[in-house]
Parts: structure tokens; sequence; C-alpha cells
């Protein structure tokens, strides 16, 4: 009876998530010049439309640049605030992954006005530096919460072991440590390249229009009129991201 109601709920959940975006799926291939059902014509009007350089272009290589930089650096410092974490003798403990998840925890749209006026203090409004450590922020807590889910099974007898035979610090991490956890370490970034592609608010506050990224520009589009080519956008966006989440749900399921 249990596995029953578990069974439906799971359901109910998934059509009242999936539900909107497989209704707007087959919009995107409308021919008509707005939103009506039945599809007719058929049409890949729009897809071409998204792939003109200005602005749909222009915006996908600022998310991807801004995406994969913020990915680097929230990965770097995500995998050593986790190693950290790891340490049993680390004081405070507690107070530092508070501190590392907040952006998780707190509303969006008050981190992104908090750091506007930091970064006004700094110039670095309206810079693709401010974007990408912005993004590195709101990124960061999805790798370390990866990598420390994965140094629970890590044995650290194999770091004592390494260190017996004369290896230090630098090679026991490089040769023993990152290999046993690259899936979380791959998994984090997966997800923070994810939520840094389809972040909005901190692009509101911090870019510029230089820095306008897709989920900018899909904002600016439904804000009078809705543009149909938005729709192409997010089936390619749904697609895209929906391969990057079975491969993080592989790695997961890896072993190390």
């Amino acid at each position: 009876m249990l596995r029953t109601v578990a069974t439906i709920y799971a359901i109910v959940m998934m059509v009242f998530f999936l539900g909107p975006i497989l209704i707007a799926l087959p919009l995107s291939f409308n021919g008509a010049g707005f939103l009506s059902y039945p599809i007719n014509p058929f049409s890949l009007v729009w897809y071409e439309k998204i792939l003109a350089p200005v602005p749909w272009l222009r915006a996908f290589a600022n998310s991807l640049f801004v995406g994969l930089s913020a990915t680097l650096i929230a990965t770097v410092l995500g995998v050593g605030a986790a190693l950290a974490l790891s340490r049993k003798d680390l004081p405070a403990k507690r107070l530092f992954l508070a501190i590392i998840i907040a952006p998780m925890i707190v509303p969006s749209i008050i981190l992104g006005l908090g750091l506007y006026f930091v970064f006004s203090q700094l110039q670095l409004n309206s810079t693709y530096l401010g974007v990408i450590i912005a993004h590195s922020v709101v990124c960061l807590p999805f790798v370390v919460i990866a990598v420390s889910a994965q140094l629970q099974t890590f044995d650290v007898g194999l770091v004592r072991a390494s260190q017996s035979l004369g290896a230090d610090n630098w090679k026991t991490l490089r040769s023993v440590v990152l290999p046993i956890i690259a899936p979380g370490v791959i998994s984090g970034a997966i997800l923070a390249f994810v939520h840094s592609f389809d972040e909005v608010v901190m692009v509101l506050f911090i870019a510029g229009p230089q820095q306008r990224t897709l989920p900018r520009q899909m904002f600016d589009g439904i804000k009078d009129n809705i543009d149909p080519s938005i729709f192409a956008v997010s089936t390619v966006l749904f697609v895209f991201t929906t391969t990057l989440m079975i491969l993080v749900n592989r790695l997961s399921a890896r072993k190390p």
C-alpha cells in the first residue's frame, strides 16, 4: 500500500513539474507568429532565428564563457573546501559549512542585491569578472556537497600509506585522492555549470549590456511581447540540461 502511494505521488510530482515544459516544447515548432494550438504550420523557423549572431548566439557565448569560468573557480575552491571539511580536527567545521552553503539558502535576490553594493565599491559591476565571481559564489555549494558526499566513502588509510612511501601532500592529492573522488568532482562541476548557465538573478544585478547571458536574453524576451523563439531556446536548454543530469546520475552511481 505504501509503495503504491509513493508511486502515485512520484507520478503526480513528475506531471506537476514536467507538464508545463512538455506543453511548451511543441510551441517551438509552430510556424505561426503567435502562440497557439494545434501546431499549424509545422516549422523550424524559430530554430533558424536563434542561430542568428545577435542576440542569441552572442548571449549563448556569454553564458558559456561565464559558466565555464565560474565552474573552474568553484570546482577548485570547492574541492579544497570539501577536503578541509572532511578533517575531523577542523575547528568550527559547522560554521564554515554553513557559510559555504549559505548561497543555496539565502534568496537569490538578497544575495544579488548584496553583491551589487559590494561590487559597486570595487568597480566590478558591468564587468565579466564581476559576473564570474558572482556565479562562482552561488555555484560553490554544489561542488562542496558533491565532493563531500564522495569523501564519505574515502579510505583515509590510503593517504597514510601514500605518505609512508615518501609521497608529499601534493603528490598524494594528485595521485591518490583526486582519482578516487573524481566522480564527485565531475558531478559537482556539472551541477555548478548547469546552475551558472541557468542563473539570471545575479546577471540582472551585476551584468551590463555586454555581459547579457542566455537566461537574461530570455527574460528580456518575455517582458513585453513573448518572442516565440524563446520556446526554441527553451527546448535546446531542456535537452542539454537533461543530458547533463543523466550524466551526473550515472557518475553518482559509480563506486569509488
